[in-house]
């Protein structure tokens, strides 16, 4: 069964939940290996791994995370996704198809959810960026979110070291929480003077 997502319409997007009708076009963006390249996940070899990542991670129903389409208003059809993780972390997530990139689309949708995010009382959201892509930390930077701290981690399942940046909006005027479980969990952490 589809988790079924509050509409959110901005200027130019409309941000849904994805149908089963999507597939093809979340195998466009799956496929792109420069799309995919920082997410935790492998590029789709075939419309097959498409359905597969569908059904698993945003139709599952133990799945802890809601999975907003990106569409442009005037065509309806996901661009991109948000993605919000319904556990402690409120990690927050999201992805674009290349042809899509740098014209504000990400942070535009993602104020929007951010909105209802809070009006929702989540008391806060994360992200991390591999330090090698910082345009995503622009993003988190221009949505609001300040730098945390930095971890290293055996990044799965593409199983090599990657250097992440955290960083948290606090979405409830309690400005001083930091979320700590990165911090706490890998040994190799520290604070960059300039992120």
């Amino acid at each position: 069964m589809i988790k079924q997502l509050h509409v959110i319409e901005t200027n130019r997007l409309l941000l849904r939940s994805f149908t089963e009708k999507d597939i093809e076009a979340l195998y466009l963006l799956l496929q792109d290996k420069d799309v995919n390249t920082f997410l935790p996940w492998f590029p789709a070899k075939n419309i097959e791994d498409a359905k597969e990542f569908f059904e698993e991670k945003i139709v599952c129903e133990d799945s802890q995370s809601d999975f907003y389409a990106i569409c442009l208003k005037n065509i309806d059809v996901p661009i991109g996704y948000i993605t919000v993780k319904q556990d402690d972390s409120h990690d927050f997530g999201y992805a674009l198809r290349k042809e899509f990139w740098h014209q504000g689309i990400v942070t535009e949708a993602g104020a929007a959810v951010i909105a209802k995010l809070q009006k929702d009382h989540v008391p806060y959201i994360t992200a991390t960026h591999d330090v090698q892509n910082p345009r995503s930390g622009g993003v988190m930077i221009n949505l609001g979110m300040k730098y945390q701290y930095s971890y290293e981690e055996e990044w799965q399942p593409k199983g090599y070291k990657v250097i992440f940046r955290m960083y948290q909006l606090n979405l409830d005027g309690q400005q001083n929480r930091v979320y700590r479980k990165y911090w706490d969990l890998y040994q190799n952490h520290f604070i960059e003077t300039e992120p």
